[in-house]
């Protein structure tokens, strides 16, 4: 598929015989004025008639949330089960914003200074949402409700891999809000970069790859007025400690690696061990890894679905073909699906064993994504080394540390900066409830998740000395 098409059909990674409807790319100027013109009535309507449409919208998805899953798995290739528990988020996603607008968007009374003041929350204006097609609508959801909540129209372009179901959630969006709240534009990197470079859109919001977050940097470098969000990605390590429980850590790791086919930004991609354990944990973390077969993303019983595109699955089996590397279980890019020979971009999981700590610290692995579930394991002798291995990656999105000791926890954590730490959790536990973002190349510290809202307003500072204005009511304006 070109990078910017004007109109494109794609096909069902986990059966490629199944076309798709086809879609035609957006202009995003007519969306962009609309916006504009909606952004003043929309920051005025008070927050309890906005919330009251945010929640209309909420229970209607909620009637439809099976069929959004099954579109999910559909087009992008996600097990069923995981496209259900995406759509359980998106709907969470709306009382929690809502709770966070109440408490955020609130004027707060200062009365410490010269006169009463007031610390008051401005809605910014329209705002771009640009998603990625792992958590379609998930990840772009959580952003597109807190703008809204906080009186910014938001345009939504999803990813070109993901136009359908991106689609049909518009749908209810566009059916509830006022004309030119919501808009919804498809397409690809053109698009994107009209809407993030128009002076009119006074917010971004960015879930991607490191190399498109820095590309939006520089286009926008000029316009300083511009609030900037990057999601970006991330090579987060599964830490084994001696005193670890070897069967917990052994299963996190296993699906840290493989859930939606190693394609999440938060997937475990290097797993740190303890040399007295390695053996042991490699051994239960290899038989763990056999439960994970590619199999019809659309069966309930399907735990690991196809890769979303063709690209992805060419870049893995050209990876697969190298013999440089230190595979201790090689893995395959599949034409067909092993089940019934439906084609498909199918794979199973590959793990690289480092004993050359230096040539595996040297790896392009170490450095960048590959969205695939291939895993890098390294082996330390103490904590030093732990931590000089995690840190050598330039990311910083979550790591996690197997260790019953809480001191020891502590002692670890201390050295590893990442925006999302754990104990005895995998790598790609990460709630709605609690803040999601990375750090260095993961992110530029404002994450999404919960309080994400507190990014899209700008803030002003009232002063009203005590009797200057009357309570009269009379305006001349």
């Amino acid at each position: 598929m070109p990078a910017t098409p004007t109109s494109w059909t794609n096909h069902s990674p986990g059966d490629l015989r199944i076309a798709l409807p086809n879609v035609h790319a957006t202009p995003p100027g007519p969306a962009i004025e609309a916006a504009t013109r909606a952004a003043l009535g929309w920051a005025r309507t008070p927050l309890t008639e906005r919330a009251a449409l945010l929640r209309a919208i909420r229970d209607e998805l909620q009637t439809i949330a099976s069929e959004l899953a099954s579109t999910i798995s559909l087009e992008m290739g996600k097990p069923l089960t995981e496209a259900r528990g995406e759509l359980t988020a998106v709907i969470a996603k709306f009382d929690l914003t809502l709770s966070d607008a109440d408490r955020h968007l609130a004027s707060e009374s200062v009365t410490d200074g010269p006169h009463p003041s007031e610390r008051r929350q401005l809605a910014r204006g329209p705002a771009a949402v640009i998603g990625p097609f792992n958590f379609p609508l998930h990840l772009a959801n959580g952003a597109i409700l807190a703008h809204l909540a906080a009186g910014n129209p938001v345009l939504f372009k999803p990813s070109p891999v993901t136009p359908v179901v991106a689609a049909r959630y518009a749908e209810v969006f566009l059916r509830h809000l006022p004309p030119g709240v919501f808009g919804l534009v498809q397409g690809g990197a053109a698009e994107g970069q009209t809407l993030c470079t128009d002076p009119r859109v006074r917010a971004i919001c960015f879930t991607g790859s490191v190399a498109a977050g820095r590309a939006i940097s520089r286009a926008i470098a000029d316009d300083y007025t511009k609030n900037l969000a990057l999601e970006l990605g991330g090579k987060n390590a599964l830490i084994v400690c001696p005193d670890a429980d070897l069967a917990a850590a052994a299963q996190a790791a296993a699906d840290g690696l493989c859930l939606t086919a190693g394609q999440r930004c938060n997937a475990t991609t290097r797993i740190i061990l303890h040399r007295e354990i390695s053996a042991a944990f490699i051994e239960q973390f290899l038989t763990a890894l056999a439960a994970w077969s590619p199999a019809d993303p659309l069966l309930e019983s399907t735990k690991l679905g196809p890769l979303a595109t063709a690209a992805a699955h060419d870049r893995y089996a050209a990876t697969l073909q190298r013999d440089d590397l230190p595979w201790l279980l090689r893995g395959t890019a599949l034409a067909t699906r092993p089940t019934d020979g439906a084609p498909g971009h199918y794979v199973t999981p590959s793990v690289l064993l480092w004993e050359n700590l230096a040539a595996g610290l040297s790896s392009p692995f170490t450095h960048e994504e590959l969205f695939a579930p291939l895993v890098e394991i390294f082996i330390a002798s103490n904590d030093a080394e732990i931590l000089a291995l995690h840190n050598a990656t330039p990311y910083g999105l979550t790591a996690s540390i197997y260790t019953r000791s809480r001191a020891h926890f502590e002692s670890l954590a201390a050295g590893i900066t990442v925006g999302n730490l754990y104990a005895n959790l995998p790598t790609t536990f990460s709630p709605s409830a609690l803040p999601f973002g990375g750090l260095a190349l993961s992110g530029n510290g404002k994450p999404g998740g919960r309080h994400f809202i507190r990014f899209t307003t700008d803030e002003q500072s009232v002063q009203i000395p005590a009797g200057s204005l009357s309570t009269s009511g009379v305006c001349n304006a």
